[in-house]
């Protein structure tokens, strides 16, 4: 056999691509190690499935942030999954996200659309089209009652954070719910939830409708959830976020390392990082190099950070990444050491071990 000649590509060229194979495993975990050896997103999935079980054996303190229409596309039973098995610190997450969380842990659903339903009967229906999706409007309504009602039962005559706002909702939700839904899994799990445009979303209705109707003060105190951001952020040792639909739900957690001069601290920035979103993104942010401009896509990484980058629409993504874990991530939450948070009053009390 002649011997092949070593070129000067030789010392990149060296571990090729592995067609996935096609078996009889049915284990979701078992497909992603396979897709390991693949490109493109395959590869970028099975890497957020090794990523998010990195960040859990090494007591990192994982942000999970989201936005767009998560809820209706049918993920909201996989998100309480791993909020309450805690594969999850803390949750920022849009308003319209969290909205479309209470409709369906009311008892609430959304519906499947047909490309023959037209736009013009829809509205005669009072039927909110949402991509592909339906939604009643009228059940919609009384959501947006719903929020007042608990609005109406806050003390009166001081703001509230968003996050101990949320955290009240979701104590309520709980007493009701048939079925955990993202605020409730949060609010027994006892996981933060922050949400940085609340009054730039369906959410701010309900709001709005108890300020109309019942004339009631309610105030929100958004520097309160941005002093604990900085907290958390000053007091986590590692860090790694993963982040659905738009980068710009991670913004957020970006501005506590943008504040940390306050404090003056050093931003640590994230040593993991996983984000499955349709953005389209140049190739060299997506790519995990340090060298090119990750912070548009991930935030500010540690040198040396581990990335993933899923060109995919979540709710194709998170079924198969989800399920994996819920296979795999049992040995690696045996030892870890998670944040601990405790809720009290306005305060959010952090402790990290």
């Amino acid at each position: 056999m002649a011997t092949q000649k070593k070129s000067k590509s030789s010392k990149f060229l060296t571990v090729p691509t592995r067609p996935i194979p096609v078996d009889r495993d049915r284990s979701v975990a078992g497909l992603l190690e396979k897709m390991e050896g693949a490109g493109f997103g395959a590869k970028q999935l099975a890497e957020a499935h090794r990523i998010w079980l990195d960040m859990l054996d090494d007591n990192s303190t994982i942000y999970l942030c989201g936005s767009g229409n998560l809820i209706p596309s049918g993920m909201r039973r996989l998100l309480a999954y791993v909020i309450k098995n805690r594969f999850v610190d803390v949750i920022v997450m849009s308003g319209t996200v969290l909205f479309h969380d209470i409709h369906e842990t009311l008892g609430r659903n959304h519906y499947q659309a047909h490309p023959s339903m037209s736009d013009e009967e829809l509205e005669a229906s009072e039927i909110t089209r949402i991509g592909d999706m339906l939604a009643n409007q009228e059940e919609y309504h009384e959501a947006d009652e719903w929020i007042g009602s608990v609005i109406n039962q806050l003390e009166q005559g001081r703001a509230y954070s968003v996050r101990e706002f949320l955290h009240l909702l979701g104590r309520e939700l709980a007493e009701i719910a048939h079925e955990d839904g993202l605020l409730t899994a949060a609010f027994k799990s006892r996981v933060p939830v922050f949400c940085p445009d609340i009054l730039a979303s369906e959410f701010s209705v309900g709001i709005a409708r108890a300020r109309f109707e019942k004339k009631i003060q309610f105030n929100f105190d958004i520097t309160q959830d941005t002093l604990e951001m900085m907290q958390i952020a000053n007091r986590t040792r590692n860090s790694g976020i993963i982040t659905l639909g738009s980068v710009c739900s991670q913004k957020m957690v970006n501005m506590a390392e943008v504040s940390s001069y306050i404090t003056r601290t050093n931003p640590r920035g994230h040593k993991y990082a996983v984000s499955i979103t349709t953005d389209s993104v140049p190739l060299d942010i997506r790519t995990p190099s340090f060298a090119g401009s990750h912070t548009q896509i991930f935030g500010k990484l540690l040198r040396g950070a581990t990335t993933a980058y899923v060109p995919s629409d979540p709710s194709i993504a998170l079924p198969m990444l989800i399920t994996a874990l819920s296979q795999t991530a049992a040995k690696y939450m045996k030892g870890r050491k998670r944040p601990n948070f405790s809720f009290s009053g306005k305060d959010l009390g952090v402790d990290i071990p």
